[in-house]
Formats: C-alpha cells, sequence, structure tokens
C-alpha cells in the first residue's frame, strides 16, 4: 500500500513488548514518514512522553510487562488528557475489555494482528491527516 508520507513530522511512541509486533508497526509507520520512538513497558512509555512533549500519538500495547496499557493510559490521562491514543489488543472478545479501553482514556482500538489499512485509517482519524 502507498501511503505518501502522509504522517511526515509526526512523532509516534508505540509502546510494544512483543519485538515482532513492533517491528511490524515501525515498518508500517516508517512508510507513513511518521518518526517513531519505542518503549518496553508503561514506565518507559510515561517518561517517553514526558521527555518528548511533541509526541503527536500514541500507539499502545494493553498486555505489557510491569504496568500494562490499561494503567499506563490512566496515568498519561492525569497530566495529558489531549494526547491522542490508540490501544492495540490480541483479546477484545468481551465488550467489557471494550469498555475498559475507552474508560482508560483511549481514544481508539485496533485489534492484533494488526490491519494495516484500518490502522492508517485511524491513523489519518485521529490527526487529522484525511487525504
Amino acid at each position: 500500500m502507498k501511503t505518501d508520507n502522509y504522517l511526515a513530522g509526526q512523532k509516534i511512541l508505540v509502546a510494544e513488548d512483543d519485538e515482532n509486533s513492533f517491528y511490524l508497526l515501525e515498518y508500517i509507520l516508517k512508510e507513513s514518514g511518521a518518526e517513531i520512538i519505542h518503549t518496553w513497558n508503561g514506565e518507559d512509555t510515561i517518561q517517553a512522553l514526558l521527555e518528548n512533549p511533541d509526541i503527536s500519538l500514541i500507539l499502545m500495547d494493553i498486555r505489557m510487562p510491569g504496568m500494562n496499557g490499561i494503567e499506563t493510559a490512566c496515568k498519561i490521562r492525569e497530566f495529558n488528557v489531549d494526547i491522542p491514543m490508540i490501544a492495540q489488543t490480541a483479546s477484545l472478545m468481551l465488550i467489557e475489555e471494550q469498555h475498559k479501553i475507552l474508560e482508560a482514556g483511549f481514544n481508539d482500538y485496533i485489534l492484533k494482528p494488526i490491519n494495516q489499512d484500518l490502522l492508517i485509517k485511524k491513523l489519518k482519524q485521529l490527526l487529522n491527516c484525511i487525504t
């Protein structure tokens, strides 16, 4: 899929502890022209956001070691209510988990394995990059 650098100038924080999942996201995002910051857990994600206030969006795995994605999102919303966040999860079987994700402050979610076209659509919507 041709992406035409639709995220050029955007900085995306990818919080993902699975190396293969990160490589897929990195490939999709690099094709878009985005700058990528990678963290492996919730604590590092919060620190990276504090150190990089120009981050445009967070793409965060729900199941990370230590502080999970739900807890991390809640903590982020305590000091940053504006940054768009997309949860990524392999298990969105229960409607209850959908509610937890949205109640934690995520703007949206995407299921693993990641559908590239759907992710691009969500990124464009949240970052107002509709072309």
